[in-house]
């Protein structure tokens, strides 16, 4: 009877009696074993009532070599069609060329190359793709079945071709060259077809894995997409045959001769031979096992017991990986065995002092322990002050305090953190307050760990804000504001953009404004906005989430903009930041100074910026025509936040950076009947130049602007509109008389000014209208051919 000691994957044996002596084994999917002996195979059930009891014997044409198992103003060659005659269809399986005819070639290739006096040693080589050509081994396609029409068109592509040499350095013997195990390894996963109305399993092998092994070492390939040494193993001992499993690498080797080894077995009349089974134990029957017995190390905090769970860990999570065969009972056992597993992981990595430690955060991660609960696992002493803390526990904490985890820990879980980072990481004891999940901290021992960071090297503006927010919190308004008092503004915005917490954090995928940021909305907005555009500026928060900060600050809804977010818009502007899309805080800004000028609404706070602040602080806020100006004064019932918000934009409208053309449907809620309307449209259909449009618009409806107007605008290839449109409207209106007759005349007195200078006599005579009184143009005759006697 062959015994078993410390074969920890392994639980029993079981004796199959052969008749021949046995040369070849191979495994018959879960339930049946293949014996092979010479021309004959024996095959046996190995589970179930017929248990190591012969199924049927049968005899081959030869002696069996090699036995592998399968289902299926096999070869291991890929075989195509041939794409001219035919569709290009891939068949598979693929195969890689024959690892045993390999090895007959390099054996007689080898035998002619030797001579009486030297002898010539071939190199390994390893052949991809279209190189295993190269090899010298011919691949004649036969047909097996397939139409002789269909076997022309058919063509061979090699995948990979290994050769196996002896290092000749190492005067090795030709047996250690030779390939003794070949396999296939399918890796399948299960799922369901695509189509709704059928939920037949189907199975898809994103993985087909090639594994070769020489007496020392094995070799894994990849050969599905692409071919690629995926592994290399090296035994410790010289290897009789190796079996690869998704799971293992079940390698036999020679473990020796002792004739103090007797059969215990009783004698079979018909078997002359005992082939020993050995059956495996249920990986969480055997988990548990590894676990409980790792238990004997967790005291001592050695690395033995890391390495137990980490094998523990292995085989439940290989097992999960061949879930295909697993029943859902068995998936969720486990499923529940990995997540305990990391947990123990995490367990040791936390109070391990290794180089690994940061791994305690991975494992607990997917342990899918709270937070509260891994703090629960912690062991805590009773000398609280002399508590040394292991890095992995600390990184753990600090990495999960810096995410959303919408989980609040009690006031005593609290304190224990603030305790664990006060004694281990004092540096990060400020981002460790401000985390939501440490709401519930007294403030008192807040601050008690505070006040001894001064000569922790801690920034002290941070620690200031730190603080400052724990005195606002207990509602001692004095320290709070001496504590905001200690620090200028720059310095406040810096001590932000190092712990943007302070002002803004999310619980439960919401922005909620801090306690502090409430407090600054009311008593110091500007920092607050410069705050915010700092956070924005370092990539601390996004532009969507400054919108919603500002609108859940203010308390108002997703369709109402506060005054407060107007100001941000505006400092980004100002700012010029890079990662602000131009174009979207134009339209922004506009389509707010338009909704409050058409609905006569005035700001819910006092703007932080006027208009003259704007224009001469921003260049994207360009200087408006003075003829603008004459506009607006015009509506003496405009209040000054009106007229700030119309100014506001105009600037814009007039600035270099703006398309006009993207924003005139922006402006439609504004009428042509307000100043407000009249001025904007005027200034679009300027900056598009649609000149004689805004001058029939200005004789209209303002005729004291058109001059200030045709000053500022009809210049240079656009002077000519002052004799070919605007001389014209201005006769045509002083002929037609009304109430603003005598304006027009003025208005037609200073145009005629205006073209007597830059035109000479003839040029004056031709635009002047025929039907117009000769005494009324007179003078302005006399001016052109004065100036023409003059030059």
């Amino acid at each position: 009877m062959v015994r078993l000691y410390n074969l920890h994957p392994f639980g029993s044996q079981q004796v199959v009696p052969c008749q021949w002596e046995p040369e070849q084994v191979c495994c018959g999917g879960s339930d049946a074993l293949f014996v092979a002996a010479g021309c004959k195979v024996e095959a046996f059930a190995v589970q179930g009532e017929e248990l190591c009891r012969q199924r049927c014997a049968f005899s081959t044409l030869g002696r069996v070599l090699r036995m592998a198992y399968s289902e299926a103003e096999v070869l291991l060659l890929k075989l195509e069609s041939d794409p001219i005659h035919g569709e290009s269809v891939d068949h598979h399986p693929q195969e890689t060329s024959n690892p045993l005819k390999e090895a007959e070639g390099v054996s007689n290739e080898t035998s002619q190359l030797e001579s009486e006096d030297f002898v010539i040693c071939l190199k390994p080589m390893e052949l991809i793709g279209e190189k295993c050509e190269q090899s010298g081994i011919s691949v004649k396609l036969e047909s097996t079945g397939l139409e002789d029409e269909k076997v022309k068109y058919l063509r061979v592509r090699h995948l990979l071709y290994r050769r196996f040499a002896p290092d000749i350095s190492s005067y090795v013997l030709s047996d250690n060259i030779k390939l003794h195990s070949l396999q296939l390894l399918p890796i399948h996963q299960s799922g369901f077809h695509p189509d709704e109305n059928d939920l037949s399993p189907k199975k898809e092998m994103p993985n087909l894995f090639c594994f070769f092994s020489l007496p020392h070492v094995g070799y894994l390939y990849m050969v599905v997409k692409s071919v690629e040494l995926m592994s290399v193993y090296w035994y410790p001992e010289k290897s009789q045959q190796a079996v690869l499993t998704p799971q293992f690498l079940h390698v036999i080797t020679s473990s020796r001769k002792d004739a103090s080894v007797r059969s215990g077995t009783p004698h079979v009349a018909e078997a002359a031979w005992n082939l020993y089974l050995v059956n495996t134990t249920a990986p969480v029957q055997l988990y548990k096992e590894m676990v409980d017995y790792s238990n004997s190390y967790k005291t001592v905090k050695t690395e033995s017991c890391l390495h137990l769970l980490s094998e523990a860990h292995l085989l439940v999570r290989a097992a999960l990986m061949d879930g295909s065969q697993l029943e859902p009972a068995e998936k969720a056992e486990l499923l529940e065995a990995f997540k305990e597993s990391c947990g123990h992981l995490g367990d040791c990595y936390s109070r391990l002092t290794t180089e690994q430690s940061h791994l305690a955060l991975p494992y607990y991660k997917m342990s899918g322990l709270s937070l509260a609960e891994v703090l629960a696992r912690v062991d805590w002493t009773e000398e609280s002050e002399s508590q040394k803390y292991e890095r992995g526990l600390v990184f753990y904490i600090n990495h999960s305090l810096y995410e959303n985890l919408d989980e609040e820990l009690s006031k005593e879980l609290a304190a224990k953190v603030a305790q664990i980072f006060h004694m281990a990481e004092p540096k990060q004891l400020p981002h460790v307050l401000s985390s939501p999940s440490m709401k519930n901290i007294d403030p008192l021992t807040a601050l008690h760990y505070l006040r001894k960071l001064d000569s922790c090297g801690v920034s002290p503006v941070l620690v200031t804000l730190t603080k400052a927010a724990v005195a606002l919190k207990m509602g001692d308004l004095d320290m709070y504001r001496n504590e905001m008092k200690s620090h200028s503004e720059m310095k406040l915005v810096y001590g932000f953009i190092l712990e943007p917490r302070l002002l803004i954090q999310q619980w439960k995928g919401q922005i909620v404004p801090t306690e502090l940021a409430i407090d600054l909305k009311e008593t110091q907005p500007g920092l607050l906005v410069a705050s915010v555009l700092g956070l924005q500026k370092n990539d601390k928060i996004g532009i969507v989430e400054t919108d919603s900060f500002f609108k859940v600050l203010c308390g108002k809804d997703e369709d109402a903009v506060p005054q407060l977010l107007i100001d941000f818009w505006e400092a980004q502007l100002v700012a010029c930041l890079p990662n602000v899309v131009l174009e979207e805080l134009f339209f922004k800004l506009i389509s707010q100074y338009v909704w409050r000028l058409s609905e006569r609404r005035c700001p819910d706070t006092v703007p932080l910026r006027t208009a003259e602040d704007l224009i001469n602080a921003c260049s994207h806020y360009g200087l408006v025509n003075p003829w603008v100006h004459v506009l607006t004064t015009s509506d003496s019932l405009a209040d000054k936040n009106y007229t700030d918000d119309l100014l506001k934009l105009q600037s814009l409208i007039c600035s270099p950076s703006l398309d006009v053309a993207s924003i005139i449907p922006f402006l439609e809620p504004l009428s042509e009947d307000t100043v407000a309307g009249l001025s904007t449209h005027a200034l679009c259909h300027t900056r598009l130049q649609e000149y004689e449009q805004c001058i029939d618009t200005l004789l209209e409806r303002c005729p004291e602007a058109v001059i200030a107007y045709a000053n500022q605008e009809l210049k240079e290839d656009h002077w000519i509109l002052w004799w070919k449109k605007l001389l014209p409207e201005l006769c045509q209106r002083v002929k037609s008389g009304g109430e603003r007759s005598h304006l027009h005349l003025s208005l037609l007195k200073e145009t005629l000014s205006v073209i007597a200078v830059g035109l000479d006599l003839r040029d004056f005579l031709n635009v002047l209208p025929e039907d117009g009184a000769a005494a009324f143009f007179l003078p302005y005759l006399l001016f052109c051919s004065r100036k023409k006697s003059l030059t």
